[in-house]
């Protein structure tokens, strides 16, 4: 493991399921480069890469694996019958990413995705990260109530297992509604997109015990979530396409 222990804190989640998974330190530097990957500013301690990419040597890393829709690239090499279709067979698709969603309907379906997201997360404990973080668990929403949060939690329990089972920590992305039910899926803490700017944060502080990283990607964004949050979570001001330091659009603010 790459990750750094919390002054005062073991570290370790409590729970039997996953009593050797090492959590992220509270309130901690963070950096979200999940557009590839990039030397971590001096004070962060806390790194979100792409599955892609490698670990930050001495961080606490976090995995990033996009679970619960098909990326533009990786679309044509799913099963045709595990992309979400609607009555006329068509595939639904995430708009704003160009994304398919996947079929979580059935225990069988859930099952099989999961054997393919799974193996990444595999990928990610043999290359040494700490955690995983499975974007898009709100994809139900999107799914013109083809899908449903049941689906969801029920499909990310599948994967919080197997995470477990190779000793990584699960990030809940987004999906504060579905916050009160980290229990039964086995979410470990919080991968927040926004929370200042949305007056999210409080939800994910209280059922993450304040182990929360939020990412703004607006300067009053940023001054929201500070002013009330500063103290306590972990939080860093992106551009909202992640880039790269000495590229177009590259932002990334603390303060």
């Amino acid at each position: 493991m790459t990750g750094c222990d919390d002054p005062g804190d073991n570290g370790r989640s409590t729970s039997p399921k996953a009593a050797t998974v090492r959590l992220p330190p509270r309130h901690a530097g963070f950096d979200y480069q999940i557009g590839g990957a990039y030397p971590p500013p001096a004070g962060v301690r806390i790194v979100s890469r792409d599955r892609s990419d490698s670990p930050a040597p001495g961080l606490y890393n976090i995995c990033y694996v996009n679970a619960f829709q098909a990326q533009p690239q990786e679309r044509s090499s799913w099963p045709a019958d595990l992309l979400l279709r609607d009555a006329r067979g068509k595939a639904v698709i995430d708009e704003d990413w160009n994304e398919a969603l996947l079929d979580l309907r059935t225990p069988e379906k859930r099952e099989r995705v999961a054997q393919r997201v799974n193996g990444w997360i595999d990928d990610c404990a043999e290359k040494g990260f700490d955690a995983v973080e499975p974007d898009n668990y709100d994809s139900y929403t999107r799914s013109r109530n083809l899908l449903t949060a049941a689906d969801a939690t029920a499909f990310m329990r599948l994967l919080s297992r197997h995470a477990h089972a190779r000793h990584l920590a699960v990030g809940q992305k987004n999906t504060a509604e579905l916050a009160g039910r980290r229990a039964r899926t086995g979410l470990d803490f919080a991968v927040a997109e926004e929370c200042g700017q949305y007056d999210e944060c409080g939800v994910y502080a209280e059922a993450f015990d304040d182990r929360v990283v939020d990412i703004e990607y607006t300067d009053s964004g940023l001054r929201k979530a500070l002013a009330r949050w500063g103290d306590r979570l972990s939080i860093v001001r992106r551009d909202v396409n992640v880039s790269t330091p000495g590229t177009a659009g590259y932002v990334r603010k603390e303060r």
